[in-house]
């Protein structure tokens, strides 16, 4: 069942993803060639608690950190740590999930680190540029596969593949609620759109295969072919008008 929020509920939640995107433009300026992914944990935490909030992911199925820091070919779920350093023309991407009163918002960018090839920052672009395009159906009306189609069209046109064992969800007072939003499919079909969805809307794309493995922690998940991967996400709400981006 797709929960409807109230507007109580949502103004809650907008509360979060201020703070959830407070992180992610902050780390644009902290990401820099030489710092530990926990560095990124530990600055990321210390926000979330300043501002009276928790970590949505810290303890979700036994995750250990408060982000996930996934990095090249890594796709999703990367554990930060002391011992993984960054390096010149890595990137990154870090999702972020806060919770307050209850409510969770989950928003996750692909971060450059120093200088990157243009492939690299090819496909950084793409994610971003994929959701927005996927954002253009999430109005009342459409269906959720229009955004799922949206896409896959954008990102397969700019030469990717779309990841296909991850998917985005409705988000709320659950971190993952129906419905399962896959970033590929095609259009016309799955349930109508409608005012007070709450969506957390991520493509997850590859330079390569679709095609992806768990590793040895249990919770990375990577290319299989090592290529690389990129990953933009925000936490978007259905509203009688333009939808409204809580984390951007």
């Amino acid at each position: 069942m797709i929960i409807i929020k109230s507007e109580h509920e949502i103004e809650i939640m907008r509360e979060s993803g201020k703070v959830t995107g407070t992180i992610l433009r902050e780390l644009e300026d902290f990401i820099k060639p030489g710092i530990s992914t926990k560095s990124i944990d530990r600055h990321a935490a210390e926000i979330i608690r300043e501002n009276g909030m928790e970590a949505s992911f810290k303890g979700y199925n036994g995750y250990p950190a408060s982000v996930c820091t996934s990095i090249n070919e890594e796709v999703v779920h990367g554990i930060p740590s002391g011992g993984r350093i960054i390096k010149e023309g890595d990137i990154i991407s870090v999702d972020v999930g806060c919770t307050y009163k209850g409510y969770v918002t989950d928003a996750a960018r692909t971060y450059p680190v120093g200088e990157i090839n243009p492939e690299a920052q090819k496909i950084i672009d793409a994610a971003k540029d994929s959701f927005f395009e996927g954002l253009e159906f999430c109005r009342e009306g459409y269906r959720l596969s229009d955004i799922s189609n949206a896409i896959q069209t954008k990102a397969e046109g700019e030469g990717f593949s779309v990841i296909r064992d991850l998917v985005g969800h409705g988000v709320g007072r659950k971190m993952h609620e129906e419905p399962q939003i896959p970033n590929y499919g095609t259009a016309g079909r799955g349930p109508r759109i409608a005012r007070g969805m709450v969506f957390a809307i991520e493509p997850m794309i590859a330079q390569g295969t679709y095609e992806v493995l768990t590793g040895e922690d249990n919770w990375t998940i990577s290319t299989a072919d090592g290529k690389l991967s990129a990953h933009y996400e925000n936490t978007v709400v259905i509203t009688g008008k333009e939808p409204e981006l809580l984390t951007l």
